[in-house]
C-alpha cells in the first residue's frame, strides 16, 4: 500500500518536521490551519492547506470533524497526528479506520491501553515492567486525595490520567498542597485533554527521568533505539533532553530497553513509541507512562542513530517491514536538544507572546569541528506568537563525537541564535550549558529548583568573562569613534582625534583602560589585567558578530543603545558605557533613577485569562494566600499573595483577558 498525500493533523514546528520527510519521500501533504494560524509556516510549506476554525485549538485542531472535513476535501490517504492534539485520542484513530484513512500512528487498542495512565501501570505490572507505588483509581475529590497521598506518604505526585507534556500534574509535599494541586490538576486537565480524572503516585526522590524509544512494525517486529535522557525539566515540562543518558551503563540499558519492547509486544504495538522511566540513584527503574506517538524529543534519537523515525512511522503505516534489526541499531556520538520556549526567564519563566521582530537561527548542518547543528521550528521572522498553543518556539539540537563536544557546540549556537520581540528562555538555556552540575552529568529532575531556587535573573560575569566583555566594549566603541571622525572629516587643518584611553562601566563596576588599535587585532589593556588581543569583522548595524580574544572564538549580540553597548553571551547580559576619564569621573556624580513602586499591586504577569478570583474587596489576605489565577497557553498559574494585607480594589474578574502588567487587584 503506497501512500500518495498525508494530512497533519497538527501546527507549528512538528508540522513543518512531518513536511520535511514527506517532501524527501515524494509524499504530497496537507496543512491545516486555525485563524490564528493563517500565515504559519507549516501552512507555507505544505502542498494544501484547509482553514479548520477559529484560534482556539477546542474549535479547530481537536475538532475530529473538522479535520475529517478537510480529508475529504483534499483526498489525503494518510493522516499523521504529530503530538499532542488528537495524537493519543482513540476515537480519532477510529473514525480515520472507519473512512478508509490510513493513520500515521499505533493501532487503537494500543493508544486506549497507553493513553490512559490508569490501565497502562497496570498491564504495565502484567508484563513484567518495573512500575512506581501508588493509587492507580480514579479519585472523587481533594478530600479523597488527600487521604490516599497521605497513605502513600509524601512526597506524592498528583497526575491528570489523560495528562502530557506536563499539563496537569503537582507534586504534594502536605496535606495542604496536596488539596490545592488535585483541584489545579483537575482544571488543567479538563481545559488541555477535555478529561478531568486524577490519579496519584509516590513521587521517587533524586529521580533521573529516562525514556526509551521503541519502533515496531505491523509484522511483530519491536525494537528499541536506546534512551534520552530528559531530566531537566520545569513544572515537569522538558527543557533540555540528550541522548545517550550520561548516567546508564549498558546492562540498564538494555533491561530497560527489553522491558518497554515487552510492554509494546503485550499492547500488539506498532509504529513509533515511548516508554517513560524514572530512575533512581542506583539505577532502579520505574515504568511512568507509555507515549503513543512521536516525542518532542525524537531529533535526538535520529542524531545518534541516524535513523529517521517520521520516515519510519510512514513506512509502517503503509504495513512495510522494518528493514533493519535490534542488532543493527549502533548509537553514536551524542545529541543535545535545547527547547526554545516563548517564556521570560526574568519573570518566573511566565509566557510571553507578540511579534518576532528578529529571528535569525545559526546555520544548520555540519560544521567545520566535526559536530552538527539542528533546528526544528515552526515560526518566521516577523510572524506572531500566540497566546492560544502551546509556547515552544524552536527544537535546536546538536550532535558531536563525545558529550562535552556536544554541550560546547549547543552553548556556541546558542550564542549565535538571534530572537527579539518576546520574552525567550534563551539566555536560561545558555546558562545551563555552562553549569558545572550540568556538564558533570550529575542531574535529576529537581535540577533546576535546586540550582536556580530563587527563579533566573541572568548570569553574572565571572573577572575573566568581565574583561572580554568590556575589552569588545572597548573595540565597538574605538569602531564607532573612528566612523564619527571620518564622517564628520577634516576642518581646515584640525581632524577630530579618537582617544586611546576609556573607562568601561558594566555590570556595577569600572574597568579604566586604553586601546592600541591594529590592522588585524587591537590590543586592549586593563590597569588590573594581562593585555587582551582582540580581531573581528564587526560593523556599525550588525546584531550579532564573532569576536576572538587571544584566539578564543566568541559570538556575541550586539544591540546599541544610545551611548550603551548591550552585550550578551552564553546567559550574561550586560549594558556597558564606554567613556573617556573625564565623562567617567562626572557619570559617578549622577543620581541613579528608581523604579515605580508597585508593591501595593497584583499585576497579571502575563498576557492571558482571568480564571478565577479568589478573594474580594476589603479582604485580609495573607502571604501565601491565592489570589487569582491566568490561564495561558495552556497552563493555569495561581497567583498569591507576597505578604499579609487588605484588598483595596478588584480591577478584573473571571473570564477578563488581561496584557502583561495590567492591574488585577490593589492592596491597602
Amino acid at each position: 500500500m503506497a501512500i500518495k498525500k498525508i494530512l497533519i493533523a497538527n501546527r507549528g514546528e512538528i508540522a513543518c518536521r512531518v513536511i520535511r520527510t514527506a517532501r524527501k519521500m515524494g509524499i504530497a501533504t496537507v496543512a491545516v490551519y486555525s485563524d490564528a494560524d493563517a500565515n504559519a509556516m507549516h501552512v507555507r510549506e505544505a502542498d494544501e492547506a484547509v482553514h479548520i476554525g477559529p484560534a482556539p485549538s477546542s474549535q479547530s485542531y481537536i475538532v475530529i470533524d473538522k479535520i475529517l472535513d478537510a480529508i475529504r476535501r483534499t483526498g489525503a490517504d494518510a493522516v499523521h497526528p504529530g503530538y499532542g492534539f488528537l495524537s493519543e485520542n482513540p476515537a480519532f484513530a477510529e473514525a480515520l479506520e472507519k473512512e478508509g484513512v490510513t493513520f500515521i500512528g499505533p493501532p487503537v487498542n494500543a493508544i486506549q491501553a497507553m493513553g490512559d495512565k490508569i490501565t497502562s501501570k497496570k498491564l504495565a505490572a502484567e508484563a513484567g515492567v518495573s512500575t512506581v507505588p501508588g493509587h492507580m483509581g480514579l479519585i472523587a475529590d481533594a478530600e479523597e486525595a488527600v487521604r490516599i497521598s497521605a497513605s502513600i506518604g509524601y512526597p506524592v505526585m498528583i497526575k491528570a490520567s489523560a495528562g502530557g507534556g506536563g499539563k496537569g500534574m503537582r507534586i504534594a509535599w502536605n496535606d495542604s498542597e496536596a488539596r490545592e494541586g488535585f483541584q489545579s490538576s483537575k482544571n488543567e486537565a479538563k481545559s488541555s485533554f477535555g478529561d478531568d480524572r486524577i490519579f496519584i503516585e509516590k513521587f521517587v526522590t533524586e529521580p533521573r527521568h529516562i525514556e526509551i524509544q521503541v519502533l515496531g512494525d505491523k509484522h511483530g517486529a519491536v525494537l528499541y533505539l536506546g534512551e534520552r535522557e530528559c531530566s531537566i525539566q520545569r513544572r515537569n515540562q522538558k527543557v533540555i533532553e540528550e541522548a545517550p543518558s550520561p548516567f546508564l551503563d549498558e546492562a540498564t540499558r538494555r533491561a530497560m530497553g527489553e522491558q518497554a519492547v515487552a510492554l509494546a509486544k503485550a499492547v500488539g504495538y506498532h509504529s513509533a513509541g515511548t516508554v517513560e522511566f524514572i530512575v533512581d540513584g542506583q539505577r532502579n527503574f520505574y515504568f511512568l507512562e507509555m507515549n503513543t506517538r512521536l516525542q518532542v524529543e525524537h531529533p535526538v534519537t535520529e542524531l545518534i542513530t541516524g535513523i529517521d523515525l517520521v520516515e519510519q512511522m510512514i513506512r509502517i503505516a503503509a504495513g512495510e517491514k522494518l528493514s533493519f534489526g535490534q542488532g543493527d541499531v549502533k548509537l553514536e556520538g551524542w545529541a543535545i536538544e535545547s527547547r526554545l520556549y516563548a517564556e521570560d526567564p526574568y519573570r518566573n519563566f511566565l509566557p510571553s507572546i507578540g511579534r518576532l521582530t528578529r529571528y535569525r537561527p545559526p546555520e544548520e548542518g555540519k560544521r567545520g569541528d566535526d559536530t552538527i547543528v539542528r533546528n526544528d521550528t515552526g515560526v518566521f521572522e516577523g510572524g506572531e506568537i500566540s497566546m492560544y498553543y502551546d509556547p515552544m518556539i524552536a527544537k535546536l539540537c546538536t550532535w558531536a563525537p563525545d558529550r562535552t563536544s556536544a554541550i560546547d557546540a549547543m552553548g556556541a549556537a546558542l550564542d549565535d541564535f538571534e530572537m527579539e520581540g518576546i520574552g525567550h528562555n534563551l539566555p536560561f538555556l545558555s546558562a545551563v550549558m555552562r553549569h558545572p552540575r550540568f556538564r558533570s552529568g550529575k542531574i535529576t529532575t529537581a535540577f533546576i529548583a535546586e540550582e536556580f531556587p530563587d527563579g533566573f535573573s541572568g548570569v553574572a560575569p565571572d573577572e575573566d568573562a568581565l574583561h572580554r566583555l568590556a575589552a569588545i566594549a572597548m573595540v565597538i566603541n574605538q569602531t564607532l569613534q573612528e566612523r564619527a571622525a571620518q564622517i564628520s572629516g577634516t576642518i581646515g587643518n584640525h581632524r577630530r582625534s579618537v582617544g586611546r584611553d576609556w573607562v568601561v562601566a558594566l555590570s556595577g563596576t569600572e574597568l579604566a583602560g586604553s586601546i592600541e588599535p591594529g590592522g588585524e587585532a587591537s590590543v586592549v589593556r586593563f590597569t588590573d589585567a594581562s593585555p587582551l588581543s582582540v580581531t573581528t569583522e564587526w560593523l556599525p548595524g550588525q546584531t550579532h558578530a564573532r569576536f576572538a580574544i587571544d584566539g578564543e572564538a566568541m559570538g556575541v549580540k550586539v544591540d546599541l543603545k544610545g551611548s550603551a553597548i548591550r552585550l550578551r553571551w552564553r546567559g550574561i547580559d550586560v549594558t556597558a558605557r564606554v567613556r573617556s576619564p573625564r565623562v567617567a569621573k562626572l557619570a559617578r556624580l549622577m543620581p541613579v533613577k528608581l523604579p515605580p513602586d508597585t508593591s501595593r499591586m497584583l499585576l497579571c504577569p502575563m498576557p492571558g485569562v482571568i480564571t478565577s478570583v479568589a478573594v474580594k474587596e476589603g479582604d485580609m489576605v495573607e502571604a501565601g494566600q491565592t489570589l487569582a489565577s491566568v490561564e495561558a497557553m495552556k497552563m493555569e498559574n495561581v497567583l498569591k499573595a507576597e505578604r499579609k494585607a487588605v484588598v483595596k480594589r478588584i480591577a478584573a474578574s473571571a473570564g477578563q483577558s488581561l496584557a502583561v502588567d495590567e492591574l488585577i487587584m490593589e492592596f491597602e
